[in-house]
This record gives C-alpha cells, structure tokens and sequence, in this order.
C-alpha cells in the first residue's frame, strides 16, 4: 500500500490560530446566530492561503526576509468567509509569491501530498489543497494564475474551483499577474465549492444544484487537450465522458484553433506582470527569494515591451475563439493534468515517450482559462498507475460560473455511484 502523509508530515500550515481565538470566533459566530444573522458556514473551519491578509496572522506571501507584522484587517474573501460564521484556523503553505506549481518552498519547508508520500501537492496553493485533502478543513482558500487552485486539487483528490475573472474581489491578496490572478475555493466536494464561492463572491448562499444532464452539450477537443496524455489519464476521463453521456449529456466534437500558443502567451504575460510588480524587492533584496522565483523574475526584465503588447492581441484573439467555441457547446471538458501528480522534485515529466519540462507538463491545459478569465472547476475522477488522483477540468463561458459548478456536482454524483 502507498505511504500516505500524516497531519504532521505535511507542513501545510505556515501559521496556525491561537486556540483561545478561535474560541472567541466561535462564540462570537454563535451570538450573531442566535440573533438572527445569516451564518451559512457557522463553524466551519476554513484555511487561508498565506498570499492575502488574515487579521492577526502574518503575512508572508510564503516568502523570505524578515517576519512581517500580523496583520490588522482582513482580506474581503476572508471577512467574508468570517462573516458567514467561518473559523479561520491558519494560514497554509505555498509555492513562494505564489510563483511555481510544486509548493516546493525554501522558506518555510515543502509541502506533501496526503495522497501518497514523496509525490508533488501541486501549486502554487499546495498547502491549502493538502489541508483540505488531510481532513484538517472542509474548505480553504486558493489563488490561480496559471491554475495554483486547480493543480494542487487535481494533485490531491479534491475539488478547486477558479471563478470567471474578477467574479470574487482581490482586495487585500497579493498580486502575481494582475490580469491573470483569480481567487477561488478548494474543497472536500463540489457542493462545498459551490457554497464557499457564493459566500466569497457576496452572493446569497447557495449551493449546486446537481441536476441531470439530459441535454447538456458537451464539447471534446479534437486537438490539444487530449495529446499528449498519459494513458492512465486519458482512461480515467474517457469513462467521465462516457458516464456523462449515459446521463443524457451529448458529446460534441470541437476545435480549439490556436489553443497551442497558450503557453507563450502565458510566459510573456506572467514574466512581465510579476517582474514589474515585484520588481524593487528584486534589486534592492534578491536574497530573501527562493532561487527559483528570483530566476523566474530576472528573465522578466528582458523581455521587450512589443512582446507583451503582442501578447495582450493574442490573448484577445484567443477569447474570441473560445467565445465562439462555446456557442456551439455549454461547457467544455477536458483532463486537468495530462499526468498523474509527479514526484517531488521532478524536473520532467514522460508523456506518451516523451521527456517534458514539468511546468509545461502540468500547467499546460489549465493555463488558457486563466488567459480568457473563463471559470473552470476540478474535481477527482479516478486514481492513475501509481494510485495517485487524477483530476477532471470543467470550463464554460466567461460568467457561466454556476453552470460550470451545477454540472460539476451531478457530475460528482454520477462518479460516486461507480465506486
């Protein structure tokens, strides 16, 4: 049987509430209950990716350098969350700045997967992803900018959840790629994404709706998705396919023109939104970064303005396209990953007899929904070779974000009647 990570192997938690305030949140909660105040998450404890401020805790963007002051307010998404009777238990683990999809972080230690030892959580959000899949909480709250939200989920059994562009406020997070950025929730089931994200969003609570699929257009991609794909990968999201059609869901052919350039659009993107932003702390203090972040942010400063002009127009183009895709279907679905989650410390990935860069590997078919701001949702569908979780990705159009969540939780539904 695989080794599975204990609650205190997996370094998930940068800071951890002081028990005598969080008994005060809690009796505080229950008095706002008993006078009639909406509580939908009384009691729910919940983490809170250490990118965003958390009044009390520190912030540290899971980075190096001196330990800030806690923080004295919180974070809109977080005073939301503590609004709807939530219990903040702690801040979790990341990859630095948010910057990498390991949560390999030199600071403050690497994050496990529960799943199985010695294998990657994902990230950037791998604490919050591993907090959640290790039981310690039901819901916790993630960042996605090339998909840190749905990585990890997919790494670690769970549900993630990244909502259309600015469909939930970034007041009070760090930025990485101010166009790119998204805040969202990581959770035990779809049905508790759903909630968590009508409360972070400032909607009337609410939940999926887990309606049949009778009629349902579904859009397969002829091309980029589906190759390459590790074998075990693409059986696990053939039978959801196959599951969804038995349920009344009509399968759709479709092409994606121009999804390939995805990534160069992503890299010159990124690497000159995150260079600028951080920019200071890289000349003034490069030596409280980790090696790979201060890399990623010194190969910002050389890419020429016109490429990322050039990249905004690309950008723009493939929005269209996806706009006009999805006429024709109401959601797309696709892998998460094209591999299982890799072992820690890998540089690669092999696919179908190939070697691959691993953030290519694993970012490649999260990244265009980041590009378009269009929601896209993860949630478990099976286990690969190694016994490890593999993830399936639903996308809809731009604003559709609860179609894409209702259509999710039948879809979680459908997959627990056949195991």
């Amino acid at each position: 049987m695989p080794k599975r990570c204990g609650e205190k192997d997996l370094n998930a938690f940068i800071t951890l509430a002081d028990p005598a305030a969080l008994d005060a949140a809690a009796s505080a909660a229950a008095r706002r209950l008993r006078d009639g105040a909406p509580m939908p998450l009384i009691g729910v404890p919940v983490a809170a990716k250490d990118l965003m401020q958390v009044a009390g805790f520190p912030q540290t963007n899971g980075s190096g350098g001196p330990a800030p002051a806690p923080a004295t307010s919180d974070a809109l998404v977080v005073a939301r969350l503590r609004e709807a009777g939530a219990l903040v238990v702690g801040t979790t683990n990341l990859h630095e700045l948010a910057y990498g999809i390991t949560s390999e972080n030199p600071h403050h230690g690497w994050v496990a997967n529960p799943r199985r030892a010695g294998y990657t959580p994902g990230g950037s959000s791998g604490g919050s992803a591993a907090a959640v899949a290790a039981g310690i909480v039901r819901i916790a709250i993630g960042t996605d900018t090339a998909g840190s939200i749905r990585l990890p989920a997919s790494c670690c059994g769970v549900a993630g959840f990244k909502p259309s562009f600015d469909a939930i406020p970034r007041d009070g997070a760090q930025t990485l790629g101010a166009s790119l950025d998204h805040i969202g929730p990581i959770a035990a089931s779809v049905a508790d994404a759903a909630l968590m994200y009508s409360v972070m969003a400032g909607q009337p609570a609410r939940t999926a709706s887990r309606a049949p699929l009778a009629g349902l257009r579904v859009g397969v991609p002829n091309n980029y998705f589906f190759d390459p794909l590790a074998d075990d990968v693409a059986r696990a999201v053939r039978a959801v396919l196959a599951r969804m059609r038995d349920d009344g869901a009509m399968l759709v052919p479709i092409d994606l023109p121009g999804v390939e350039r995805s990534a160069a659009l992503q890299f010159v993107t990124l690497c000159s939104e995150a260079t600028e932003l951080h920019w200071q702390r890289l000349v003034e203090r490069p030596e409280t970064l980790g090696a790979d972040v201060r890399v990623r942010l010194e190969v910002g400063q050389f890419l020429p303005a016109t490429w990322y002009v050039r990249a905004q127009r690309g950008r723009a183009a493939l929005a269209a396209m996806f706009a006009a895709a999805m006429r024709e279907i109401d959601v797309l679905v696709t892998p998460t990953l094209r591999i299982e989650p890799p072992r820690s410390g890998a540089g690669s990935a092999r696919i179908a007899g190939r070697d691959i860069p691993l953030h290519t590997a694993v970012t490649a078919l999260t990244m265009p929904f980041n590009l378009t701001g269009m929601p896209a949702l993860t949630l478990p569908c099976g286990r690969g070779d190694n016994d490890l979780p593999i993830g399936v990705q639903i996308a809809g159009r731009r604003g559709d974000d609860w179609r894409v969540l209702d259509v999710g939780a039948r879809l979680e539904d459908l997959l627990e009647k056949t195991h």
